[in-house]
């Protein structure tokens, strides 16, 4: 089978050859990479890869290359410390006390917006800011870096999913010696035992070792980097797939704006048919021989989230975009031990934007499909222009 990820048409649709991968071809291998890959597909396989850590492992990364890992992309028992590290601060509790800010945000955001002209790129002016601001604000970032930030963040994802990584290395230096300033910072206040905001940065900053001394600054380093892009790129990527499904077609919009209640379920369909992950990495400890072909030990293999997202045997119709879908568990934010930490966050601010959104702009349009983000292996619009009258 031909079905390529980087392919112009795959590239310009993701969703093109998901049915020839789960019907013909549930385990495809990719040569167009060094090293070579394999890409899993149906919903079964990939939620039992995901669970199978012993098996498919995050050792060597995942990416498409083979590094090393740090932080919470680790097998256990290193990753389980620095999950549980961060975890306090995603709780339900957390989560909800977010709502107020996330919720005067977005009107601020939506203000601006309406004070200007009637078109505007809905991913420049709420989409991107939304939810890097807050998860700057978690991490004690000023908000005057912003801009910055947003940059930094998309280059971690380009990085990652880079065949040669050479070209950001005078970029993430500066990102590094940025970073590093900012967490030994946080460390000298809590050394010096003063009071310190109560946020990620002092979670992390604030974690130690068997013997009491803060844990090793590249793996501190590394959970930064990681909130820092899980914060704010799917989130912004959410935003933008879901309100492009909405308003592509007239009559679903109009349909959310007189019927709300639909909210949590559209944001539940837009993850299942776009995930802003379309799939990530993990790596082979052994043979493993599924539907007649093996996959060798230590290779590359793609845990593909949105094919499985499609799989007929689990989701009927699954190729149509539907806002009343009752709820089925999609594959969107992973599945298992490396399940998305910040998905209640994601889901708390497209809940949000979306509700504000259908308040004060009812009469919201497409202008048109805008474009879409650059990394093979993630799903969104980085320019969605649209007009709210």
């Amino acid at each position: 089978m031909s079905w390529s990820p980087f392919s112009e048409e795959v590239m310009a649709d993701p969703a093109n050859g998901h049915r020839q991968l789960l019907s013909a071809c549930p385990v495809h291998r990719c040569d167009e990479l060094n090293p070579p890959f394999y890409t899993l597909s149906l919903y079964e396989d990939v939620a039992n890869a995901l669970q199978d850590i012993e098996t498919f492992s995050s050792r060597h990364g995942q990416g498409p290359a083979f590094q090393d890992p740090i932080g919470m992309l680790c097998d256990p028992p290193q990753h389980s410390y620095f999950r549980k590290l961060v975890q306090g601060a995603f709780t339900p509790k957390k989560v909800n006390e977010l709502r107020a800010p996330v919720v005067e945000l977005t009107a601020g955001l939506i203000e601006n917006v309406l004070r200007g002209p009637a078109a505007f790129d809905l991913h420049d002016a709420i989409a991107f800011p939304l939810p890097v601001i807050i998860i700057s604000r978690l991490l004690g970032v000023p908000e005057q870096d912003l801009d910055r930030f947003k940059m930094w963040s998309d280059m971690q994802v380009s990085i990652m999913g880079a065949k040669d990584p050479a070209p950001y290395a005078a970029e993430q230096a500066v990102f590094q010696s940025y970073m590093t300033a900012h967490l030994l910072g946080r460390q000298a206040r809590i050394a010096a035992g003063e009071a310190v905001p109560d946020d990620l940065l002092t979670l992390v900053a604030n974690a130690r070792d068997e013997h009491g001394k803060f844990v090793p600054q590249s793996d501190a380093l590394s959970v930064l980097n990681q909130l820092l892009v899980g914060g704010n790129e799917t989130t912004t990527s959410l935003i933008t797939n879901l309100m492009w499904r909405l308003l592509e077609r007239p009559e679903r919009w109009k349909m959310l704006v007189e019927n709300p209640d639909l909210i949590d379920s559209a944001i539940e369909e837009s993850l299942r048919y776009d995930p802003p992950v379309l799939g990530l990495y993990r790596n082979t400890t052994r043979d493993v021989t599924l539907h007649g072909q093996t996959i060798p030990a230590n290779s590359k293999v793609l845990i593909n989230y949105a094919a499985a997202n499609r799989d007929p045997a689990v989701f009927e119709r699954p190729d149509e975009f539907d806002i009343t879908r009752p709820r089925k568990r999609h594959m969107a934010f992973g599945h298992g031990i490396h399940f998305c930490i910040g998905a209640p966050t994601a889901r708390l601010e497209a809940e949000v934007a979306l509700r504000a959104l259908a308040e004060r702009m009812p009469d919201l349009r497409l202008v048109d499909p805008g474009e879409r983000i650059g990394p093979f292996f993630l799903w969104g619009r980085r320019k969605l222009p649209v007009a709210w009258k």
